[in-house]
């Protein structure tokens, strides 16, 4: 017996890194509660970058491939591209006609990102990024999910599409649509190479499926406390990134593992080295599966085809509810 409906998505924007993993695995927790909708969002990557849209199927077909294998389940959840179901562009524009334009330009990330990406050079004063949330409330309620995992940052979203939902049930006396409550997701923030924030744009990230060799690379690149010189100088754990990630590869060893930094036992090249071992025996299984379905494409068009078609026949029922209630 499910505890209730989930929906959740992500951008397609290429293979993820493992800074997302801590997002995947609990999506693999939550499908074996919940009745999970999880959707590779193409439209909202739009938004940000409708003059870029080249690279978007590549990338759709390598998000599939990371969701799977981290052990998104198709026989479990329902995998599925936001555009192939235009039930929700549908609801997203009678939506629109409703909302008032403040909500949208109340929203928090709105002006930090555009200030943001002008800084990058981009223009994104759209129409279609200002009601990027309202098409998130359609995306969350065209499947009635009355839960959304989601990190603190999302709160103000979730309360958006609440809102939404109530002022819809008012004006046309119904209760179609539930108020979706936040699942509050543990979310670990994984620095990069550099210690600043893990992203593509950075060069500073490790790939879910990044290969053994290239793995030792990377973590040898990994910033460290740049006053020990030599490996017999005391070091300080509390600044070295290697450190942050031995807490989440090698836990159960950490305290000896610091400690033998700050004694100066275990010099910067032997502890890189043993975190790249425990990283190995990791991510190793994550690849091997997403090696398996990526030399059978047929298989992934095969299960985003039955995702298509199961979010379809799910979104077209809420559709037609709210079609009688607004007398189209």
């Amino acid at each position: 017996m499910f505890k209730g409906r989930i929906l959740s998505g992500m951008r397609p924007t290429g293979s993820l890194h493992i800074g997302h993993l801590s997002v995947l695995e609990n999506w693999v927790k939550l499908q074996e509660e919940y009745e999970c909708f999880f959707t590779i969002v193409d439209w909202h990557a739009l938004t940000t970058s409708f003059n870029e849209t080249e690279d978007i199927p590549g990338n759709i077909h390598e998000m599939a491939l990371d969701w799977l294998s981290t052990g998104i389940d198709p026989e479990k959840s329902c995998i599925f591209i936001q555009s192939h179901v235009k039930q929700h562009a549908e609801l997203h524009l009678l939506f629109s006609m409703i909302t008032p334009i403040s909500w949208l330009e109340r929203c928090p990330t709105y002006k930090d990102q555009i200030q943001q990406l002008s800084q990058e050079g981009k223009d994104i004063a759209t129409y279609g990024f200002l009601g990027y949330p309202l098409l998130q409330a359609a995306d969350i309620l065209v499947y009635k999910a009355d839960k959304v995992p989601v990190g603190e940052d999302q709160l103000p979203h979730v309360e958006f599409c609440r809102e939404v939902a109530r002022r819809f049930n008012h004006l046309y006396k119904n209760e179609i649509f539930p108020e979706p409550k936040a699942v509050m997701a543990k979310i670990s923030m994984l620095p990069g190479l550099d210690k600043r924030k893990m992203s593509k744009s950075y060069n500073n990230c490790i790939a879910i499926n990044e290969p053994k060799d290239a793995l030792l690379e990377k973590v040898k690149q990994m910033v460290t406390d740049p006053n020990r010189i030599h490996k017999t100088d005391p070091g300080n754990p509390d600044i070295c990134v290697v450190n942050t990630y031995h807490g989440i590869y090698t836990s159960s060893e950490l305290a000896d593992i610091q400690e033998s930094c700050k004694q100066g036992t275990i010099g910067c090249v032997a502890c890189k080295k043993k975190l790249a071992g425990q990283m190995e025996i990791a991510l190793a299984p994550y690849r091997d599966k997403r090696d398996y379905y990526a030399q059978r494409p047929e298989l992934i068009e095969e299960i985003l085809q039955d995702g298509k078609k199961r979010a379809e026949a799910r979104a077209e029922a809420t559709l037609q509810e709210v079609r009688v209630a607004m007398h189209l």
